[in-house]
């Protein structure tokens, strides 16, 4: 079993920073892929970035891409989601998921998910 908590999301106008962060408890280290998804109200839920066991590879959402960055700790078994250039429609709650196998979009892909930390992005 893995437990996963997120934090760091907040009110942000737009053109601003935020980093969100993701802390895992219970059989963790290096053992999961992870992804980062996100749900705006009336949407469903789509991935916006993932990173391999290792943190070598990182994959991101086209809409995204050259703004967030994924990156990992795992010997503080944390992943993060650095978010520049924040947009409105960037609004969400975000999600953090943790999967056994490999990086994928597919949410069926991922075992284990966070409760979620919302960022808004004001115009």
């Amino acid at each position: 079993q893995v437990q996963l908590v997120e934090s760091g999301g907040g009110l942000v106008q737009a053109g601003g920073s935020v980093r969100i962060s993701c802390v895992a408890s219970g059989r963790t280290g290096s053992s999961y892929v992870m992804g980062w998804f996100r749900q705006a109200p009336g949407k469903e839920r789509e991935f916006v970035a993932g990173i391999t066991r290792s943190g070598m590879s990182t994959y991101y959402e086209d809409s995204v891409k050259g703004r967030f960055t994924i990156s990992r700790d795992n010997a503080k078994n944390t992943v993060y989601l650095q978010m520049n250039s924040l947009k409105p429609e960037d609004t969400a709650v975000y999600y953090c998921a943790a999967g056994r196998w490999s990086v994928t979009t597919n949410r069926s892909g991922y075992e284990y998910w966070g409760q979620g930390t919302q960022v808004t992005v004001s115009s």
